[in-house]
């Protein structure tokens, strides 16, 4: 091998030692003082998460007044109280503060929400808050990955709505979010650290959301699939409003049409009986009775409800 070749050879394999390096580096994971933690809550289909990372009381003055002169980047210590003055708070009011430690919490909504009744549409933020004695106001900004608020750029924002701080007795050493209570259609999400409890509220259209997300999956199946349009015809059907029976029992035929089974043709017989079209019902009942026993289906249970359908009992 030249001199000239093994020169290059030298340089790739420094190359590539160096890259190893600096990938090795990059996978090093150390302790922090204040914890990384994420919740998540479903409301109806919607997904609901919420990263941050978990600060301690530790001792320190939490909420109040800034000192003279401190500014917004007073936060930027709050895990080294070395380098802050020991009559600050760690929480000045009147700032924008992360809502955490470390980077900013991340607030992640897969659908159309309302926060306190105002719009927040699908989508992942950083989460800030502006803390005072009386008011809190909570900010959902755009730019979803930042260190901390120190970059924080209000003309960002997607939303800011307002919430009041509730004192407790109990205290409450590490920072914590949480959902509760829930509802059907909502939640609300606690902010609590030390002896305050901040609440606002996520509420989900559910109904519109559903029926958007099984348009979409209705959609995209295969085309030998039957059974996604009778699960979602069924759901229509069974907990939606009455205006969406139509679209139910289209997705049902769609079903049907794909491959008769005892499955949705059981489906569609209960659906015209629930709309008043007994004749049909009890004739595509006995379709479906019929079908399954081919399939080598138990039919015994939908028997016995075909026998009341016919005799008027349900």
């Amino acid at each position: 091998m030249s001199s000239l070749k093994r020169s290059y050879v030298s340089v790739f394999a420094l190359i590539f030692m160096l890259s190893c390096a600096a990938a090795a580096v990059a996978q090093v994971t150390l302790p922090r003082p204040s914890q990384k933690a994420s919740v998540m809550q479903r409301i109806g289909v919607t997904d609901v998460t919420i990263t941050y990372s978990r600060p301690g009381v530790k001792g320190r003055k939490i909420w109040g007044d800034p000192l003279p002169g401190q500014t917004a980047k007073g936060e930027a210590t709050l895990d080294n109280q070395n380098e802050r003055p020991k009559d600050a708070y760690i929480v000045p009011y009147g700032h924008v503060w992360r809502t955490g430690a470390n980077e900013a919490t991340q607030f992640v909504i897969t659908d159309d929400v309302l926060i306190n009744g105002q719009k927040l549409a699908a989508g992942s933020y950083s989460l800030h808050t502006i803390p005072t004695k009386d008011e809190w106001t909570i900010v959902f900004n755009g730019t979803a990955n930042q260190w901390g608020s120190f970059d924080y750029d209000p003309a960002k924002d997607t939303l800011r709505v307002k919430a009041k701080p509730q004192w407790v007795n109990e205290n409450q050493e590490w920072l914590e979010y949480t959902f509760d209570p829930v509802t059907d259609d909502s939640a609300q999400v606690n902010i609590r650290w030390e002896k305050i409890n901040v609440p606002f509220t996520i509420k989900v259209d559910v109904p519109t959301t559903t029926f958007n997300k099984l348009k979409t999956t209705v959609g995209n199946a295969k085309p030998d699939d039957w059974r996604t349009p009778l699960q979602a015809g069924n759901y229509l059907l069974n907990n939606q409003n009455a205006a969406d029976d139509e679209q139910g029992m289209a997705w049902l035929d769609q079903s049907i049409k794909v491959k008769e089974t005892f499955q949705n043709l059981s489906a569609k017989a209960n659906a015209l009986y629930k709309a008043g079209k007994k004749e049909e019902a009890v004739a595509l009942g006995e379709q479906a009775v019929q079908r399954g026993k081919t399939d080598k289906v138990d039919t015994s249970n939908f028997e016995k409800r075909l026998a009341d359908m016919k005799a008027g009992k349900i």
